[in-house]
């Protein structure tokens, strides 16, 4: 399945921006194949932060067994804790990657060790300058302005990568009564993307937003479905 639309996210040009429900390297997810053969076929640098508390190498593992099976060469990246968000030597190697994969886990965590700090501005920069930028799970909810809290449903801040969105993973395994609370909180023209696991919202460097992986996404704006033409004009 594949469903396109022009959209602005920023006035520089920058790489691809993958936006994954879930259940991240593992088979399915036939997208990280296709974009990182189209981006040159780079180091990928996976980010376990979002998994601090939950054993981050075993993600780090997980992810160099998936990435190995199709031949790309990946690094972990230990950022782990807010201090490391300042080390010069990882906020240097973030800022030179051609791809950054941010996976899943506590995205409160995630966001209060990235949120205005070098690290963040160096994989934001990465990006802007061409780089592929993945996220899955809570790695993908901390990219939009607005984040849903996965507690209860509600809305709070993310890092603000793009403006007036908010991102719900898991959708095909989410609980119903939070996933219905999170649609209905996202009003004043607040798109909220609800993403399958296994399954990409990828924005290309052309601009176009597109759909692939085993599952579905729906964007939602006031409660409604929209299509990803609501993702147009950030």
């Amino acid at each position: 399945m594949e469903v396109t639309a022009t959209v602005e996210v920023m006035p520089d040009q920058p790489g691809s921006l993958c936006l994954v429900g879930g259940a991240e390297w593992t088979p399915g997810c036939t997208f990280d194949i296709s974009v990182w053969e189209a981006a040159g076929r780079p180091q990928v640098l996976i980010l376990p932060t979002a998994a601090a508390y939950e054993h981050p190498e075993r993600a780090v593992s997980t992810a160099k067994a998936w990435f190995s099976s199709f031949g790309a060469p990946v690094e972990g990246v230990m950022l782990l804790s807010r201090p490391d968000a300042s080390d010069p030597d990882l906020v240097g190697r973030l800022a030179t990657s051609r791809f950054t994969y941010i996976g899943g886990g506590s995205p409160m965590h995630l966001r209060s060790v990235l949120k205005e700090t070098p690290a963040w501005s160096a994989i934001v920069e990465a990006w802007r300058q061409g780089g592929v930028l993945a996220g899955s799970s809570a790695g993908a909810m901390v990219m939009g302005d607005s984040m849903v809290d996965p507690r209860g449903g509600a809305l709070t801040l993310g890092l603000g990568l793009i403006e007036r969105f908010a991102v719900l993973p898991h959708y095909d395994t989410w609980s119903p009564e939070k996933a219905r609370r999170s649609v209905q909180l996202a009003t004043g023209h607040l798109r909220i993307a609800t993403i399958d696991e296994r399954t990409a919202l990828i924005r290309d460097p052309d601009g176009t937003w597109r759909v692939d992986g085993a599952g579905s996404v729906t964007v939602y704006v006031d409660g409604q479905p929209a299509g990803l033409s609501a993702l147009t004009g950030n």
